[in-house]
């Protein structure tokens, strides 16, 4: 058995009806690459070869009534591969808000914990064609957040995908195994008794990281504050209902204006996401005189001795949203991200994970139970969380279909309801937005204005 982290705890404790907390995928694929052409059965079939090294989608949570920790992850003896697999058809036309409406509604509904936790969706009739005459396909892959974190979900991704069009499945992975009740309960025991010895961890990085910040604020070289976002229409009590959009830009280009104004890549999509969010307000009047605050996800797969599928750190960034040129707005966004990167980096990358371990699980309730009575639509943490997954160079082939596209979506939680994530493939960079619908019906011309704000930019040049 594999027991869950604190951090990976977490993300069970804290979802609820509103806030279902699982990634998700949308790839658009071309059948035309498929030998033999495409059939709904032949992707079953296919999946099926992958199983074997696709240890993360054989695993379901098991727990006993005696455990004094978190859940663990056990085998999945009877997994109905018929159940995660499924298929829907798009209604005409087949355009990308009829997409989107659809992909919204599949995020809006949470997984079944008793069985493994993840869904594919097979979505047909993009564009109003049949995939069987050569038309496209979307795939849609829903896994829990306890599961995977950005990294593993682009690992994941990985194993369901190839580098040719008919590739032989990848050698087989061993999962966590099988596990009995009093087994659970026994190694729940032995990690409630060391509880209090990972405090000598979490109380010196704890302590080095308050002085740390103290200096850093000091001398003006701090990375963004928490609490210190002013109020947006994202910022309020959220639904289960999701609201979905998608852009696509040439890769190229990004790295032109990089080179053009000696920043980082990073730096370039945090900059059209400024830009992107300070049209959006403005033309709603809604743009707020303080720049909006962005918390950003950071992977510490490669510093992190931890156990747990989620290695995170992370950084609050400020957007710059106040400056009106995106020229300057992209230079001043470049100079306080270094800051807020070397702020992140003097920090513990494994404090946030150190943290959640020592809680213990009954104390998790209380304090979410705190968390979501906390007035953040008048005092938000953050506006938004942005996250940039690099994907791979080369193409990339699904069941033998050409992934033409692959957009990433987060979670959104209470006070937090954008997630706007950029994953790179094969010379694109994919923008996947989602909100909640009841804030905001409607994200297309928030997703449309990347193009715009990229193009402005390539003016500058």
């Amino acid at each position: 058995m594999e027991r869950l982290s604190g951090f990976d705890a977490g993300m069970l404790y804290s979802e609820s009806p509103a806030v279902p907390l699982h990634v998700c995928s949308i790839a658009e694929l071309d059948t035309t690459t498929i030998p033999g052409g495409y059939s709904f059965d032949g992707v079953h079939r296919h999946l099926a070869s992958r199983m074997r090294a696709l240890p993360e989608l054989r695993a379901k949570l098991a727990d006993s009534q005696l455990n004094l920790d978190h859940p663990v992850w056990v085998e999945d003896p009877d997994l109905d591969l018929s159940y995660h697999l499924r298929r829907i058809g798009l209604p005409t036309p087949g355009g990308r808000r009829e997409l989107a409406e659809v992909c919204g509604r599949i995020a809006s509904t949470p997984l079944d914990r008793s069985k493994p936790l993840w869904e594919m969706w097979v979505i047909e009739g993009i564009g109003g064609t049949d995939p069987q005459d050569g038309g496209s396909i979307v795939l849609m892959i829903k896994v829990h957040h306890a599961a995977v974190d950005g990294v593993s979900a682009a690992n994941l991704i990985n194993q369901l995908c190839d580098l040719e069009p008919d590739a032989p499945p990848p050698d087989p992975v061993d999962g966590p195994g099988g596990a009995m009740p009093f087994e659970i309960a026994a190694g729940g025991f032995l990690r409630a008794l060391t509880r209090p010895w990972q405090l000598t961890r979490v109380v010196p990085a704890t302590v080095s990281t308050i002085v740390n910040t103290i200096g850093r604020a000091r001398s003006g070289t701090a990375m963004a504050a928490p609490f210190t976002a002013p109020a947006t229409v994202f910022n309020a009590e959220i639904t289960s209902s999701r609201t979905i959009a998608m852009a696509q830009l040439e890769l190229d280009d990004v790295k032109r204006v990089k080179n053009q104004f000696d920043v980082k890549v990073n730096d370039v999509v945090m900059a059209l996401c400024a830009g992107a969010l300070r049209g959006y307000l403005h033309d709603r009047a809604e743009l707020p005189d303080k720049p909006l605050i962005a918390v950003v996800p950071a992977s510490v797969h490669d510093k992190s001795d931890r156990p747990g599928r989620n290695q995170l750190s992370g950084m609050f960034t400020n957007l710059q949203t106040h400056i009106e040129d995106p020229v300057e707005r992209l230079r001043v966004i470049a100079e306080s991200s270094s800051h807020a990167k070397d702020h992140s980096a003097d920090l513990s990358p494994t404090l946030l994970g150190d943290l959640t371990q020592v809680i213990p699980p009954a104390v998790f309730g209380v304090v979410l139970e705190l968390m979501s009575h906390t007035p953040l639509k008048r005092t938000p943490v953050h506006n938004v969380v942005i996250s940039n997954v690099a994907g791979p160079d080369t193409k990339l082939y699904a069941m033998g279909a050409e992934m033409k596209s692959l957009y990433p979506l987060g979670p959104i939680f209470h006070g937090s309801g954008l997630n706007i994530t950029v994953m790179s493939l094969s010379g694109k960079l994919n923008v996947g937005i989602i909100s909640c619908q009841r804030l905001v019906d409607d994200l297309w011309d928030l997703a449309d204005r990347f193009k715009a704000e990229l193009a402005e930019l390539l003016g500058s040049t």
